[in-house]
């Protein structure tokens, strides 16, 4: 199992250029269920999560081509001879349970395995079935799988989500494309990943209106066709990355960047003294002074703080000038990386879903272990301003989020190297 080596090198300095969004091509991909039409996504990110996607999809019958080196995928869904989602492909990837609403939609029938992914808590997906029984699908659970059916096709309906949910919000809004009637999502997610694809659905002749905002109204239509649609940039790899010199110290630029996609991140990185401004191709991030100030972050659904931002946060503020108080509101277990950042030497108090982080002068470099997606760069981070050695172990979650780290970090003359194992 391959491990990462990082050693402290001083301040960073470079370019850093940010791919397009795996939440939204994970999301896109399955649009392509919808249509007998091509499907095209440009700037699509070269991860192992879209690999496992093109996996399933192409196990209900999808073709799916890999153009220029991975930035473009080529997707057709004309011949789809399975409605069921196996357990061994989608146990993989939470992101799975997105075919259930496009098949559904198009097919009247589809089976889908109850999904896996990071272990940050429960996740169920009761949203996303609720808001499919509300255009009248016929739901039963049975053996780890979900067995849904619309004999006559689905119908518009209203559905108010009782807490915000991205995947559901998705699964729904794909569903409701092809519904015979008009359906109404209330409470719906605003994340940039939601406005995209309503973007691209619209492209291949969604009627939508609300995207970006809590209610999302969409007039279905009887066929969708295709569309080419490049893929949103990534706002958590682009927030990884833009602490990095808050870490260490230098200055640098992250290409395509957007301030928009980042507002309340910003503003947390301003209090805690790293500036942020908006060039001609992207944003530059530089830390003024030798040390962060201590900040406090609530997680909270867009526009607010994003919990996929929280690990690396929590790794900076371990070395800030103060105690900070970080509250995670949106998955319960989502500390997991604490302890391991104990080990680097910080001084974290865990209680339930509230973090308190005393700021330490340094970390130290300590062998450490992954735990999920965001908590293993957040200590690949936190080791690049370590003193010393830190090996990050357990590293194949990396890979499901983030392409070419070290070589990306390495650019900017981070000490860092994937050690295969």
């Amino acid at each position: 199992m391959d491990s990462i080596l990082v050693k402290g090198n001083g301040p960073l300095n470079g370019t850093i250029p940010i791919a397009g969004a795996k939440n939204a091509c994970l999301t896109l991909m399955p649009a392509t269920l919808l249509s007998e039409e091509p499907l095209t996504l440009t700037n699509a990110p070269r991860l192992s999560d879209i690999k496992t996607m093109t996996a399933l999809l192409q196990s209900l019958g999808a073709e799916v081509s890999s153009l220029q080196g991975g930035q473009v995928l080529a997707l057709s869904s004309h011949d789809i001879y399975n409605q069921k989602a196996d357990y061994d492909i989608v146990r993989k990837m939470r992101a799975s349970i997105l075919v259930l609403g496009p098949l559904l939609a198009r097919f009247g029938h589809a089976v889908v395995s109850l999904p896996g992914g990071c272990a940050i808590g429960a996740r169920p997906v009761d949203l996303h079935l609720r808001a499919l029984e509300a255009m009248g699908a016929e739901l039963e659970l049975k053996d780890g799988y979900v067995h849904a059916s619309a004999p006559g096709g689905l119908k518009g309906g209203t559905f108010e989500f009782p807490i915000v949910s991205v995947g559901a919000t998705e699964n729904a809004l794909m569903a409701a494309t092809l519904a015979k009637g008009t359906t109404v999502l209330k409470n719906a997610a605003r994340e940039p990943e939601i406005v995209d694809l309503a973007h691209c659905l619209q492209k291949m002749g969604a009627q939508i209106e609300g995207e970006g905002t809590s209610t999302i109204t969409i007039q279905g239509v009887d066929r969708l066709s295709g569309a080419t649609h490049p893929v949103v940039t990534d706002r958590i790899e682009l927030g990884t990355y833009m602490l990095a010199p808050a870490f260490t110290g230098g200055e640098v630029e992250l290409l395509g960047g957007r301030i928009d996609l980042v507002g309340a991140f910003c503003e947390k990185l301003d209090a805690a003294g790293i500036e942020v401004t908006e060039t001609k191709k992207g944003l530059k991030v530089a830390r003024r002074g030798d040390r962060v100030k201590a900040v406090d972050v609530v997680t909270e659904p867009f526009p607010g703080f994003p919990t996929d931002l929280q690990a690396q946060m929590m790794a900076l503020l371990c070395t800030a000038e103060g105690t900070s108080v970080l509250e995670e509101k949106i998955f319960e277990n989502r500390f997991m990386h604490a302890p391991e950042l104990i080990r680097m030497g910080a001084n974290i108090e865990v209680h339930g879903g509230t973090a308190t982080v005393h700021g330490v002068e340094h970390l130290r470099g300590a062998p450490v272990m992954a735990t999920d997606l965001r908590a293993s760069v957040s200590l690949i981070l936190a080791g690049l301003a370590a003193e010393g050695e830190t090996i990050v172990s357990r590293v194949y979650h990396l890979d499901r989020g983030y392409e070419r780290v070290e070589e990306k970090l390495r650019a900017c003359g981070a000490q860092i190297e994937r050690i295969e194992g």
